[in-house]
């Protein structure tokens, strides 16, 4: 199955020109996190004369989106040409990745020149709704919700993901989750069942690692923490106290938890430096790790690189609760945009039940509507069930950063100082934590 969206932030990317501190709030620190970034794709768009990163807004017969380049799929291509006709426009579809897609978006929200209409790989709606760049959808929603099952038919998370203040400024387009990938023979082998839990968790990974195998592989990119963070019922901010990592104790257990299984148990490897967030996926591709915390966007390298591995996939262990984190990808409508009736009219089209199913069929992409986690297709296969029933319980865990102004530094900045200090580094739990938010609680203060 080809990959849908990892919580991965990206690599920082350069300011495109002087803009406001609001919009220049995550553009210094990283494009997104939680309901993150695809690393699919490549490449940045052509434009009409054959030059890169062509213009922004619609002209008088044009549509103009700004999409991930990996997610250009033929059940899109079909909606585009039904667009194009009912419409009397040619759809210009700009394909970026994600950290282009937003150094070219915060020009033109400078410039006002913009698209019709934004996919964004979370985080960017909410922000964007705070700095007056997206529009407000409530008006289409009261209009033609009921119709099209908005939004009673989407996950409940999902709906929460994309409102501000209440209102909705962007409609949820692909949801997956994280969940335990494990190599079934390894497991097989020692007669151990995926773990449940975590003491489960560490006796089956110090049972499965010998010689140059490990028992499971932690992430370098700090967004992978946030599963067993959330095991614990710890939330990155809380609004009513305005401090970070809370409940404390539960932040620090969590945090050592996985130092731990790096530096205590040695069960996983430490892992490498880098912007690059496969690592975990290549060891147990090579069947140097037996289990790994991942999602569907480590699907495809896995049966491409080895297509012997049995896979498993087992739902995510418990802490406190069972959770894992949600990631996905959302679209949404510059405030700006020339004619938000058609973009509105697209989004109807985009994220219609069976265009979902079209696309999970064709790229094993796993969407937001609650019915289509019911549908026969997905339930019937293993892989599409297991990630749906993932996403069932699935949180947010950047839901009230992405309102605070700060949430790509918070995000990719000071927590990956924070994690990957005490994970790589194995700096003491509690020094890190109080460091991360002594300097959270600062930016809040400037």
């Amino acid at each position: 199955m080809a990959a849908s969206d990892p919580p991965h932030p990206p690599m920082s990317m350069p300011t495109p020109m002087p803009m406001s501190r609001r919009r220049l709030l995550g553009a210094a620190a990283g494009a997104a996190a939680a309901l993150p970034l695809s690393a699919c794709g490549a490449g940045a768009p052509e434009d009409e004369g054959g030059g890169n990163g062509g213009g922004g807004g619609s002209g008088g017969d044009t549509f103009t989106t700004y999409w991930n380049a990996g997610h250009d799929y033929k059940a899109y291509q079909k909606v585009i040409a039904e667009f194009e006709k009912d419409h009397g426009v040619t759809v210009r579809q700009q394909l970026y990745q994600w950290d282009d897609l937003r150094t070219r978006l915060l020009t033109d929200f400078n410039s006002e020149n913009v698209p019709d209409l934004v996919e964004e790989p979370g985080g960017w709606t909410q922000e964007f709704a705070l700095s007056g760049d997206a529009a407000s959808l409530r008006p289409y929603v009261e209009r033609d919700g009921e119709k099209m099952g908005y939004p009673d038919d989407w996950q409940p998370a999902s709906v929460r993901h994309n409102s501000h203040r209440g209102e909705p400024y962007g409609i949820q387009l692909h949801l997956t989750c994280s969940l335990l990938l494990y190599n079934k023979r390894m497991l097989d082998r020692a007669g151990i069942e995926p773990p449940t839990t975590w003491d489960e968790v560490v006796s089956a990974a110090k049972e499965l690692t010998r010689d140059d195998v490990h028992g499971i592989a932690l992430n370098q990119d700090q967004s992978y923490a946030w599963p067993w963070l959330l095991q614990n019922g710890v939330r990155q901010y809380d609004r009513a106290t305005q401090d970070f990592l809370v409940p404390r104790d539960a932040a620090l257990e969590a945090l050592q938890f996985q130092a731990d299984l790096v530096h205590r148990h040695k069960v996983s490897p430490v892992p490498p430096p880098g912007t690059d967030y496969s690592g975990p996926q290549k060891l147990l591709s090579a069947d140097r790790a037996a289990m790994i915390v991942s999602g569907p966007w480590d699907l495809a390298p896995i049966a491409k690189s080895s297509p012997d591995l049995e896979l498993g996939i087992a739902q995510a262990p418990r802490g406190k609760k069972r959770s894992t984190i949600l990631a996905g990808t959302s679209v949404f409508v510059p405030a700006k945009a020339k004619n938000p009736d058609r973009s509105w009219d697209f989004i109807k089209r985009i994220t219609a039940l069976d265009v979902e199913l079209a696309a999970t069929k064709e790229a094993g992409m796993m969407m937001p509507r609650r019915s289509w986690a019911k549908a026969g297709q997905v339930r019937d296969d293993p892989t599409t069930r297991a990630f749906a029933e993932g996403v069932g319980y699935a949180e947010d865990p950047y839901r009230d950063v992405y309102l605070t102004g700060h949430y790509g530094e918070i995000t990719t900045d000071l927590f990956k100082r924070l994690y990957q200090g005490v994970v790589m580094e194995g700096k003491p739990v509690e020094e890190a934590y109080e460091e991360y938010v002594a300097a959270a609680r600062k930016l809040l203060k400037r």
